[in-house]
């Protein structure tokens, strides 16, 4: 038989809290769908609606236009974002577990040492002079990846959480004659799941958003990442806007007027975002898991 649940006045509260509470962010995503999917005239004489008055896909032929740069910058942008978040996550895994153990000689000595990065650094132009002239990365794709693949604020995280997985399974592996290699993949790494995916999903997302490499160290075009083409595009659509006022009369300008500069952002908002919202729902199992990590006391 099943049980019929009694609704309440404080149920549906509840209820419709977590209802209006879920729209606040679904609404402003459909909201960049729909301007992204407006017309250009339209958006500037009656502003935002959430519903588009007419589809128009003009903002994404401009930022389409040029299709093979475009599907370069993904390329970049995906095999750069995939492999330096899981070079990072294994490196900054394989430094936190001697850090967590107790009976690690230098544990406090790296452990300050590697804090002291967090409070300062060699400032832009050494490291610029080192990643260019000594390293030779300048221009090269291991420059989205060799830099970045360390953060000391992760590397204390996954620390503090190795410290807190039982002690009697490593020592009970020790005694039937793991190493501490067999130890931290077959033990540690299993048992940390919940952490080190919440901690990739980060690094992930920092390498796929990550445009300021480009600007500063990369010159071929066929090296740009996705968010740096992104912002060139924009940022051309717009000088040749801004150019259109200085235009002599009698000069046809409804080409360079036609630009939907506006539409364009959010445009740009779903090329960009896309393929992490696809992402995203296979680490939202391990937030879950994360959040009840030693939340019972046995």
């Amino acid at each position: 038989m099943v049980k019929k649940t009694k609704v309440t006045t404080s149920s549906i509260a509840i209820n419709a809290f977590f209802i209006l509470f879920s729209l606040s962010f679904i609404l402003p995503f459909l909201l960049i769908v729909s301007i992204s999917l407006s017309s250009e005239d339209l958006v500037l004489k009656n502003g935002y609606s959430l519903i588009p008055k007419s589809m128009d896909f003009t903002a994404y032929k401009y930022i389409f236009a040029n299709l093979k740069q475009m599907v370069d910058s993904y390329k970049i942008t995906a095999l750069t974002s995939a492999l330096g978040t899981v070079l990072g996550v294994l490196v900054m895994s394989l430094m936190a577990y001697p850090l967590s153990r107790r009976d690690f000689l230098f544990r406090k000595q790296l452990t300050f040492y590697i804090f002291f990065t967090m409070l300062f650094s060699g400032g832009l132009i050494p490291t610029y002079i080192l990643l260019t002239q000594h390293l030779k990365m300048g221009d090269s794709m291991w420059v989205y990846i060799f830099p970045s693949l360390v953060s000391a604020w992760y590397i204390i995280i996954l620390r503090t959480f190795f410290q807190g997985l039982p002690t009697s399974l490593v020592e009970s592996a020790k005694m039937d004659g793991a190493s501490e290699i067999k130890v931290f993949y077959k033990i540690i790494l299993p048992l940390s799941k919940p952490v080190i995916a919440t901690i990739g999903l980060f690094v992930l997302l920092n390498r796929w958003n990550d445009w300021y490499t480009s600007l500063i160290y990369i010159r071929s075009k066929e090296l740009y990442t996705l968010q740096f083409l992104l912002q060139r595009i924009l940022r051309d659509a717009q000088f040749v806007k801004d150019m259109s006022r200085e235009v002599p009369v009698g000069i046809n300008i409804t080409l360079i007027n036609d630009s939907p500069v506006e539409t364009m952002k959010f445009a740009m908002c779903i090329v960009a975002a896309g393929p992490m919202l696809l992402v995203f729902p296979f680490f939202q199992k391990y937030f879950t898991r994360g959040l009840t990590v030693g939340a019972v006391k046995g």
